[in-house]
């Protein structure tokens, strides 16, 4: 009987999966259906364009027009705007064969908004990488991931990385600095536990390891660690595939110390001689706090040092203007600190 009801259970899944996997592709194919319908509507526009007047006014006249008419009898998806839109994603992608079929309308809207080149193209690798929705797309455009990795890494290498040319290989190749983490819902006050903080990243751990970066699983929470008759608990344990190691993260409330840089490089050492293989690489601490001193930190730990980073996070998702901010003035730290070393 216990045969007959696994039989019938294996049966159930499959169906199942066979409907599932119909209509997500049923999906998926309307909605390329729906991309390709902008495009070319995007190409006949500008193509009638270029056979009138050749004037900026002559194409408004055309999509004002074109919108009067089709708009009332096909709907809202086909007023002014969106025309206006299907034209700049023609002019944004001009050969068919390099809009992706697993993009769909509203990723494409926020791709076409992007007029850096290089940018545009890093969003729209990452968005097929990972299979980021059309939201999922939009907050990381919103929150400037590309500018907070430009931060540690390059721009090649960030390209590099989204074409698949090569693979991360330290720490500041995927982690971001600041991090934002305004989907926990943690009010705003001047102090909290950091429990509070730390289950409020397990129940969003799936938002959690994608705003962390590429690669990254989830190990353990409170990982004990017995040094003799000493106990110690590791906030979160996480594993980065891509880097092929542990990744330490100890989440601080209060403004870092240089005894939590210790604490941490204590936690990197024991993972390192106890727990990673001798074909993983070498175990990555990274200390999570509301307010960090760079300079502590490079004075705390040894010039060489490429394993413990600290990177700050926001509990709130800051405009572009605040996040632009913080960067260019990041920016420049950097650039005096190196001046200072290069005076010496």
């Amino acid at each position: 009987m216990s045969e007959l009801q696994n039989m019938k259970d294996e049966f159930l899944r499959d169906i199942r999966k066979i409907i599932d996997d119909a209509r997500r592709n049923a999906v998926r194919s309307v909605d390329f259906c729906r991309v390709q319908m902008y495009w070319n509507i995007g190409r006949r526009i500008v193509e009638e364009e270029q056979h009138g007047q050749q004037k900026a006014e002559y194409g408004k006249y055309i999509i004002v027009n074109l919108a009067a008419k089709i708009e009332p009898e096909y709907g809202s998806g086909f007023g002014k705007r969106q025309l206006e839109r299907a034209r700049q994603f023609y002019r944004t992608y001009p050969i068919a064969s390099a809009v992706r079929t697993q993009l769909n309308w509203a990723q494409y809207k926020k791709l076409i908004s992007i007029s850096d080149t290089d940018k545009r193209e890093y969003y729209e690798l990452e968005a097929v990488n990972n299979a980021w929705t059309g939201r999922e797309l939009e907050r990381q455009v919103d929150s400037l991931l590309y500018e907070r990795l430009l931060k540690s890494t390059d721009k090649a290498s960030l390209l590099a990385m989204a074409r698949k040319e090569r693979l991360p290989e330290n720490a500041s190749d995927v982690i971001k600095d600041p991090m934002v983490l305004e989907f926990l819902g943690l009010e705003k006050k001047p102090a909290y536990y950091e429990t509070d903080l730390e289950s409020a990243l397990i129940s969003h751990l799936q938002e959690f390891l994608m705003e962390m970066g590429n690669g990254f699983t989830f190990v353990a929470r409170q990982k004990r660690l017995l040094i003799e008759d000493d106990e110690f608990f590791v906030d979160l344990v996480l594993y980065n595939r891509l880097l092929r190691c542990f990744v330490i993260i100890e989440l601080k409330t209060g403004k870092l110390s240089h005894q939590d840089l210790g604490q941490l490089q204590m936690y990197v050492n024991y993972f390192d001689r106890y727990e990673k293989t001798k074909d993983e690489n070498s175990t990555i601490g990274i200390l999570l706090c509301t307010n960090k001193n760079d300079t502590l930190v490079k004075i705390t730990l040894p010039e060489d040092n490429k394993t413990i980073m600290a990177s700050e996070y926001k509990l709130y998702l800051p405009t572009q203007e605040q996040l632009c901010k913080e960067l260019d003035e990041a920016k420049e730290d950097l650039r005096k600190t190196v001046e200072s070393f290069d005076n010496k």
